[in-house]
């Protein structure tokens, strides 16, 4: 089954069991990529749909830090809700320790050693390693840590 039918499904099945956090979550998701298809006239894989549900999941992350400053908790709640249930559809992401082995054997590979002028280089080389199954801040965060 496709990421587009499982979707669909779920938003059926949360309509059902009246469940709108997660109906309006998957909805959201849905008119994303139906509106990204739209735009640029294809139809998108289920990489693609990855992709986009990744930007959805950090604009949510994204979005927590500005109702903690203004504290707003209740859409605090509501917004972890709605990351956990998109994440649901993602590969399963790297563990920080999957990452830094990773980061190293891709260091090692290029000979870098240290230096934060070698940081632009090792990003590019590992960010198309770990697309999809980790979090880019987090692996820029290791990759800052290994080059100190």
């Amino acid at each position: 089954m496709s990421l587009k039918d499982r979707l669909l499904n779920d938003f059926k099945e949360s309509m059902k069991a009246k469940d709108d956090i997660r109906k309006n979550t998957v909805n959201l998701a849905r008119a994303a990529i139906k509106q990204y298809e739209v735009d640029h006239r294809v139809e998108l894989n289920d990489q693609d749909i990855i992709a986009i549900l990744t930007k959805q999941v950090k604009m949510r992350k994204d979005a927590l830090s500005d109702f903690e400053k203004a504290g707003r908790t209740d859409l605090l709640d509501d917004y972890n809700k709605e990351i956990a249930i998109l994440q649901e559809y993602l590969p399963k992401q790297l563990s920080k320790e999957e990452i830094e082995a990773i980061v190293k054997t891709t260091a090692a590979e290029l000979k870098i050693e240290g230096g934060k002028q070698n940081m632009g280089k090792l990003i590019g080389a590992v960010m198309p390693k770990v697309k999809g199954v980790a979090d880019g801040n987090e692996v820029r965060a290791i990759i800052e840590e290994l080059l100190r």
